[in-house]
């Protein structure tokens, strides 16, 4: 027998948070995240999402013992502005066991009959910027700390319970040493010279900190056309920049200005943290704050988290300009391996971008819907 409970105080809170703890113990591919950052992510005081959405969280019961989480969101920019009528569901984790996974879901979808929503999809977070996708193929290689792992038996469980594809995406990497400078180097010195461009490089946070707003200003109007991109807000981006802005290495953020000094182009790289949450284990303090620094300061990995470019300058190759000054940046500092975030299978102007790089693709991921 199978109980689904909501989550109603801070202890049931931490369990919700913990419980992938327990599932992937001795697993050296999933990567836990800190604890600390999760429960502020949960936490309605401190995430600026909450001011667009509603959420629920549900623990699965059997006997006591907790074997199953979901997250039950309503994105209402997303219903309201888009007219898309969905019931999102994220950090869905449960035990091999089908009577687990159909209650869990069951219990995404009464919530989303009592918005009168039309649809579930998931795993999603609250939006765009959180992660997405039930891995589907390269289960045998390391997690990051900027996407979900799991067990090769969700995908049979959602197609099970009679959920059926949404979307797809890929994630890809490269060895360093398949950039060669030579591919772009020429381009972007005449792309600078017809469009007056210059890059800015940055050493210091303090730096970065007045271009943020604008940077996410030109995230917005870069990743519009995308399907059920949900724009980030000024709370949003006030929060963004005191949580993860100051804990990025300065000088893997790179920017393209204009001759008026306006931004037109930005990219945000973060070492791979993964080895070193592995290490830290959900906590950072006392100790595991010194393998997140070492992490930042002399990554051997590294992951792109972010490019965008104003719509128009797309598809004038800008990003040559960032490439090459990422080159010289990761050729100091002896980075061997270079890994992107999940992109969208449709998203072909990406692939343009990175196809000089014979890039291979080592995971795939899926959404997946059921009609309500």
């Amino acid at each position: 027998m199978i109980e689904v409970r909501e989550v109603v105080n801070k202890k049931e809170l931490k369990a919700f948070v913990k419980f992938p703890f327990s599932l992937y113990k001795g697993s050296e591919y999933w990567v836990p995240p800190i604890i600390k950052d999760e429960l502020e992510t949960f936490n309605k005081d401190k995430n600026p999402a909450f001011l667009d959405a509603d959420a629920q969280f549900f623990l699965a019961y059997r006997e006591g013992k907790i074997v199953g989480r979901v997250a039950a969101i309503v994105n209402w920019i997303e219903v309201k502005e888009q007219k898309l009528s969905k019931m999102r569901f994220g950090w869905f984790d449960m035990i091999d066991d089908l009577e687990v996974s159909g209650a869990l879901l069951d219990k995404v979808a009464e919530v989303g009959r009592s918005h009168n929503l039309e649809y579930m999809e998931g795993p999603v977070g609250f939006s765009n910027l959180d992660k997405v996708g039930v891995l589907t193929e390269g289960f045998d290689h390391i997690g990051t700390m900027i996407t979900w792992y799991n067990h090769p038996y969700y995908e049979k469980h959602l197609i099970h319970h009679g959920l059926v594809k949404e979307k797809e995406y890929l994630e890809n990497k490269f060895p360093f040493e398949n950039v060669k400078p030579e591919n772009f180097e020429r381009i972007q010195n005449l792309i600078k010279k017809r469009y007056q461009l210059r890059p800015l490089n940055f050493t210091k946070t303090k730096e970065i900190m007045p271009y943020v707003d604008e940077m996410f200003d030109l995230f917005n109007a870069s990743y519009a056309s995308l399907a059920s991109f949900v724009p980030i807000n000024d709370i949003q981006k006030e929060y963004f920049k005191n949580r993860y802005i100051g804990f990025i290495n300065p000088e893997f953020i790179k920017f393209v200005v204009d001759k008026d000094d306006k931004l037109v182009a930005f990219a945000i790289v973060m070492p791979s943290f993964a080895k070193a949450l592995q290490k830290v284990n959900g906590k950072l303090f006392p100790f595991g704050i010194f393998h997140m620094l070492k992490a930042r300061k002399k990554p051997k990995n590294i992951t792109f988290y972010l490019i965008g470019v104003h719509p128009e300058y797309q598809n004038k190759g800008l990003t040559a300009i960032i490439f090459l000054e990422y080159y010289l940046t990761f050729k100091e500092k002896n980075v061997f391996e270079c890994i992107r975030t999940p992109e969208l299978i449709e998203n072909t102007a990406i692939n343009k971008i990175w196809k000089h790089f014979d890039p291979v693709t080592h995971k795939r991921r899926k959404t997946y819907k059921r009609l309500l």
